[in-house]
């Protein structure tokens, strides 16, 4: 796998998991914590990914609310018809529902 192909495939396993420390991710890239550092640096130009310093290992995560929709295949998203229903239904809640509600629009919504 060259570096191309193992960037792309980090970028999918972030997306999936969301987070995960350096050590962790050059296991199991089989390279080194420098490669996976050097290969985070450069995605962090394309795309909303962030470090986390501290603690023993730091960690890369995605931003809150990124996903790769095209390559994540356990990310589902709400057909347009299911995301008008909802909107619909939303505005008939209040307080937490309403919140709820929102956090599933913004997640699953295209």
């Amino acid at each position: 796998m060259g570096p191309a192909e193992r960037r792309q495939a980090l970028l999918e396993v972030l997306c999936i998991r969301r987070n995960d420390t350096y050590d962790n991710l050059a296991r199991e890239f089989g390279v080194s914590k420098m490669t996976i550092r050097r290969d985070v640096a450069v995605l962090m130009c394309a795309y909303p990914i962030e470090t986390v310093h501290g603690g023993r290992h730091g960690c890369v995560r995605v931003a809150e609310g990124y996903y790769l929709n095209h390559k994540c295949s356990a990310r589902k998203s709400l057909t347009p018809k299911q995301t008008k229903l909802l909107i619909k239904v939303r505005k008939q809640l209040t307080g937490e529902d309403l919140d709820t509600m929102n956090s599933i629009l913004v997640q699953f919504a295209p």
